[in-house]
């Protein structure tokens, strides 16, 4: 069992330090590069608290019993170069089409949201691209004029002949859903973002909120005034932390506030737990918060957080076992869904039958 001491001595700083990254304290004064390599150290030892070193987790996909030698590949990110650090979970897909790739003994390159148009030549000299994350349809169409094989990983696009790999989002939602129902929650929250790329034009258009608003007038209870949206969800900056401290704010400037805070990720959770403890709010006494994602910081919150597990190292490892299909020969396209898992924790009431 891996302890904050190891991981300490892994990356060459202290054990409290260690602790304080992962607990997202805003005090800390550390560098990115240290930050990083805390969270990626803690990720790939697959540290977990003493609390949760018993629970079922999904493991990552099993790797191959022979190797395949793989040419050269490169992944092109959806956030900006400075924004991969927002949100821990794409640093799992990433360590996942890294782990992956050290399998096949190939290289990767990299390519961020802002460098895209500039690097088609780089696109053009490796054997397949992975896009990471939601992409605008001019930036499909660069990613597919410019690549010999393409494969998304953790996003859908509406042209069926990509292959990708993602998690059932609506699914994951309606699962949260029904289980705060059945912990008897009534007045549900959502904290999210607009998607400006799936569903342009449409309000509450991001997956989770579309599920969240369907589910509430299936169940007779939908009050946009429970809503709180920042204007993209596919924008770096709309994954920080202070999206959920300001909009937990609105909500709670209402007169009658929620009893359960509901977030598209684990970031925005975050924020909403100090926005309520902030308030002189307990959690989960006062409001309750469950999330999406389940980031290493979330069994370290006071109280350790609810969240959905979505498995960002096994879409990273399945994202490159589609792109050896394809570079080996396969011609039609897959469509890969990996499965969630809602972990429940001390954030809200547990479900009777958790």
């Amino acid at each position: 069992m891996v302890t904050l001491r190891e991981i300490a001595k892994a990356v060459g700083v202290s054990a409290g330090t260690v602790s304080r990254v992962l607990n997202y304290d805003p005090t800390l004064s550390v560098s990115e590069v240290k930050r990083k390599a805390i969270i990626e150290t803690a990720e790939a030892l697959n540290y977990a608290t003493p609390r949760n070193r018993l629970r079922a987790k999904t493991g990552p996909v099993r790797a191959p019993r022979r190797k395949q030698a793989m040419p050269r590949m490169a992944t092109v990110h959806f956030l900006a170069r400075d924004e991969e650090l927002i949100d821990p979970y794409y640093i799992g897909v990433r360590l996942g089409i890294e782990r992956r790739c050290q399998t096949y003994g190939t290289e990767i390159v990299k390519v961020f949201h802002d460098d895209l148009e500039a690097e088609a030549a780089t696109l053009q000299a490796v054997t397949g691209v992975i896009a990471i994350g939601k992409h605008r349809p001019h930036e499909i169409a660069l990613l597919e004029e410019n690549s010999r094989h393409l494969v998304f990983a953790d996003f859908v696009p509406e042209e069926e002949r990509f292959d990708c790999v993602s998690s059932d989002l609506a699914k994951a939602t309606r699962t949260i859903l029904d289980g705060l129902h059945a912990a008897g929650y009534r007045r549900i929250a959502f904290i999210g973002a607009e998607d400006r790329i799936s569903r342009k034009g449409s309000p509450y258009s991001e997956t989770r909120c579309h599920a969240y608003v369907e589910w509430q007038k299936e169940h007779g209870g939908f009050d946009p005034a429970l809503i709180a949206l920042n204007d993209d969800c596919n924008n770096g900056q709309n994954l920080r932390l202070e999206v959920g401290y300001e909009n937990a704010r609105s909500l709670l400037a209402h007169a009658e506030r929620p009893d359960v805070i509901m977030t598209a990720n684990d970031n925005i959770a975050i924020g909403t737990c100090r926005a309520l403890q902030e308030a002189g709010l307990s959690i989960p006494g006062d409001i309750a918060v469950a999330s999406f994602n389940d980031i290493p910081v979330a069994q370290f919150l006071t109280p350790p957080l609810s969240t959905m597990k979505i498995p960002g190292e096994a879409i990273g490892e399945c994202a490159v076992d589609l792109l050896v299909e394809r570079i080996n020969g396969r011609e039609y396209a897959k469509h890969v869904v990996i499965p969630t898992d809602m972990v429940w924790r001390d954030s809200c009431r547990r479900p009777p039958s958790q």
